[in-house]
């Protein structure tokens, strides 16, 4: 069941988010992510948040900052079932275009994102971890 984020789900989502970063991202040093787990569990709250739950376990979650997907994270053994695409597309419920970041180097994700209907829309080296990642958008209706 998808749902608003409460104050409740936030160590499960710092869990998720961290797994899944080091999970995702074996090219960027796993302290990098450690490092930034305090500022994302500070962050969250302030986002538009929807949770993914089961049985009172958070599965996954997706974050919004106005049209900026800031991540899908979904929990290690629970990818690929769907859950993503669901979050997915309950933001393209609550948005007429959305824009996110990936890791060029997280093709699996890329290739996610383009089956969703993303198209790349810029390219640009990550200043934090010296990455290259793509910048791409989604919007509602016909592109023309």
């Amino acid at each position: 069941m998808i749902r608003p984020f409460v104050p409740q789900d936030l160590e499960q989502i710092l869990n998720i988010w961290l797994e899944t970063n080091l999970q995702a991202h074996p090219f960027v040093p796993a302290s990098y992510w450690r490092g930034q787990l305090e500022g994302v569990g500070q962050a969250l709250p302030q986002a538009e948040v929807y949770v993914w739950e089961e049985e009172g376990r958070v599965l996954g979650f997706l974050g919004l900052v106005e049209d900026y997907i800031a991540g899908i994270f979904v929990r290690p053994g629970c990818q690929s079932a769907g859950v993503g695409k669901q979050l997915l597309d309950r933001a393209k419920e609550v948005r007429e275009q959305l824009t996110l970041h990936v890791y060029r180097k997280n093709t699996r994700a890329a290739a996610f994102y383009r089956r969703e209907g993303f198209s790349p829309l810029s390219e640009q080296t990550d200043p934090a971890t010296g990455e290259e990642e793509l910048e791409m958008v989604w919007r509602e209706g016909p592109l023309c």
